[in-house]
């Protein structure tokens, strides 16, 4: 039997944004993302879904919130400092993380790239480190999202969340059974392959960017 609200309509019951972003993140990790209305939150928040306007307006406020919150946990242990390659190399691999903890979100991400104040602070801090190093704040700009999208991509796959487009892990292990004598080179990387961290690739596809960005410190 569900349980009824235990606060009245429009009350805020002593809640705070951060504490209704954190239950909606539960939420949908437990059940989906179809599970995540301003009803059912209410419910496992214990007020009524009125309660929650006070900190949201919408659904489509809330589900922002949720994406931005997705980013600002991701970088929240990999502040940015004075060195952008750190800083850029630390959000992308913090963001795959984040992702890959929540894959019932990764499509929430996919569609709705929101512009939140916590979003916003996060990548303004990257851009504003990766400018101080002689970049062009465009230039910059285009380095954050290139590995954000990255990233993205990675836990994407990685996670599998949508199974008519997203083969599950890592294709490498489906190379484990082919025939050394026929595919030689294939076979070899295979093998060479086993044991290493699932986010090897994403680590060496982002180093390999930063690296390249590098090359093109200080030049117009």
């Amino acid at each position: 039997m569900t349980a009824r609200p235990t606060r009245g309509r429009g009350q805020h019951a002593g809640l705070s944004a951060h504490a209704i972003l954190r239950s909606a993140i539960r939420l949908a990790d437990r059940e989906g993302l179809g599970a995540l209305s301003m009803r059912r939150l209410g419910t496992e928040l214990g007020v009524e879904a009125m309660a929650l306007y006070h900190h949201f307006p919408s659904k489509d406020a809330l589900l922002d919130a949720v994406v931005g919150e997705l980013v600002t946990e991701a970088t929240a242990a990999q502040p940015p400092g004075d060195d952008w390659q750190a800083a850029l190399r630390g959000y992308g691999l913090a963001f795959h993380a984040s992702l890959t903890a929540h894959p019932q979100l990764v499509p929430l991400v996919l569609t709705r790239p929101a512009v939140t104040s916590g979003n916003l602070q996060v990548v303004e801090s990257l851009v504003g480190s990766i400018s101080a190093a002689g970049f062009a704040p465009e230039r910059a700009l285009d380095m954050v999202y290139a590995v954000g999208r990255l990233a993205f991509v990675h836990a994407a796959l990685s996670t599998g969340t949508d199974e008519a487009t997203f083969v599950r892990g890592d294709p490498t292990d489906r190379l484990g059974a082919i025939s050394a004598e026929d595919y030689p080179h294939l076979a070899a990387a295979a093998q060479a392959s086993i044991g290493r961290p699932l986010t090897y690739r994403l680590e060496f596809a982002v180093d390999a960017l930063i690296a390249g960005f590098a090359q093109l410190q200080h030049r117009p």
